[in-house]
Order: structure tokens, then C-alpha cells, then sequence
């Protein structure tokens, strides 16, 4: 992995501040990445947490980035396709776009921004699933980085 992904937001292995939670305001964090391949298409990234109960659930899709990018802004609204042609893809909800961290009370989960530099667009519609995403992807690979962050649900919040 010779990708860089950071956030101004949370430095790597750090906590995720609460805004970017199920228990805060879930919006998606800011992300920048450099040493993207010059031969790059096109970006794909994909956020996980390997810790959850059920086996690990997926938080984000999406793909179709341009490979000229420099990073994701804040606050990505949940469109199936942005104004820069990038497409999100299903998360662990069913629903479409980022959906923050918000594991349960007491539990401390790690959440992984993975970003992937590919050879090609692909050819998917908007709403496919992470499964989909990694089939499409198969052989297409250029390089890859990744971040990651963890989060701790507050207990004084609900949770539902």
C-alpha cells in the first residue's frame, strides 16, 4: 500500500470525533489522499467495521471517484451520484451513502477507509454493494492505502 489517506479530522488510529457518528451528526469526515498512480482511471473507497457483532458491517460505498481527485470533502450528501460522477453504492443499512459509526454502548470499534486506485471506471450502477464493488474490482487494482479510526458509543446516548 503506497496510497497515503488521511483526515484533517482524526489522525490514523485516533478517535473519530462524535459529529461523524451515529451519535453526533453522521456526516462523513473530510479525506485527502496522495500518490495516486498516474495511470489511475478511476478511485474507489470502501469503510468497514471488522468489529461489529454480526461480522463486519459496511458503512460506505463509493466509487466511479476521479482519479484526479485529491480527496473527499465533508458532508457527502447520500445521492446515489455526485456532482463529480462519483457513485455510492449500498452500506450495511440497505440505505445508500455514509452511514457513521455507531457501534454499541460501551464497545470500541476500529473503522477502516480503504482506498483503491484503479485501472478503469467500472461499470456499475449506483447502489451496488460492497460485494459487487470487490467483483468489479478483481484484477483491476493499481494500488491501495488505507486509514482507519475507532469510536467508542457514548452511554449516555440512546441507542436505536
Amino acid at each position: 500500500m503506497s496510497i497515503f489517506v488521511t483526515s484533517p479530522e482524526f489522525n490514523k488510529g485516533e478517535n473519530i470525533p462524535p459529529r461523524f457518528t451515529g451519535d453526533g451528526d453522521n456526516i462523513s469526515p473530510r479525506l485527502e489522499w496522495s500518490n495516486i498512480p498516474e495511470n489511475a482511471k478511476s478511485l474507489a473507497l470502501i469503510m468497514d467495521d471488522p468489529d461489529a457483532p454480526s461480522g463486519t458491517f459496511t458503512h460506505w460505498v463509493i466509487f466511479n471517484i476521479p482519479a484526479d481527485s485529491l480527496g473527499i470533502p465533508e458532508a457527502i450528501t447520500n445521492d446515489p451520484q455526485l456532482p463529480d460522477g462519483s457513485l455510492q453504492g449500498s452500506n450495511s443499512t440497505g440505505g445508500i451513502g455514509y452511514y457513521g459509526p455507531y457501534p454499541p454502548a460501551g464497545s470500541r470499534h476500529r473503522y477502516y477507509f480503504a482506498l483503491y486506485a484503479l485501472d478503469e471506471k467500472l461499470d456499475l450502477k449506483s447502489r451496488a454493494s460492497k460485494e459487487q464493488l470487490l467483483k468489479a474490482m478483481e484484477g483491476h487494482i493499481l494500488d491501495r492505502g488505507r486509514l482507519f479510526g475507532i469510536y467508542q458509543c457514548m452511554p449516555n446516548f440512546p441507542m436505536g
